[in-house]
C-alpha cells in the first residue's frame, strides 16, 4: 500500500470511529509523533523530543551553565 493509500485508509477509518475515547488515543498518538519543528542541524523534533530538550535548557538556566551573549561576544574577538 503506498502513502496516499494508507492515508485515506486511516482517514476513512478516523471517521467512522465513535467513540470518543479511541480518538482521544489517536489524537495523542499523533501529538506524539508528529514532527514539530527541526533542530539546527536539521534532525526532526517531535513534540516530546522538544519538551525534552526545553526541559534540559530550563535546567542549564537553574543551574547557570550556559554562556551568555557578553562572554560569546568577548569569545568571537579571538576568532
Amino acid at each position: 500500500m503506498d502513502l496516499q493509500t494508507t492515508k485515506l485508509s486511516v482517514m476513512q477509518k478516523i471517521m467512522g470511529v465513535t467513540k470518543p475515547a479511541l480518538l482521544d488515543k489517536i489524537n495523542d498518538l499523533l501529538d506524539r509523533e508528529l514532527i514539530v519543528g527541526y533542530t539546527v542541524t536539521g534532525e526532526p523534533l517531535t513534540i516530546e523530543s522538544y519538551n525534552k530538550r526545553l526541559e534540559e535548557a530550563e535546567q542549564q538556566l537553574k543551574t547557570n551553565q550556559y554562556i551568555s551573549q557578553e562572554d560569546i561576544e568577548k569569545e568571537s574577538e579571538n576568532w
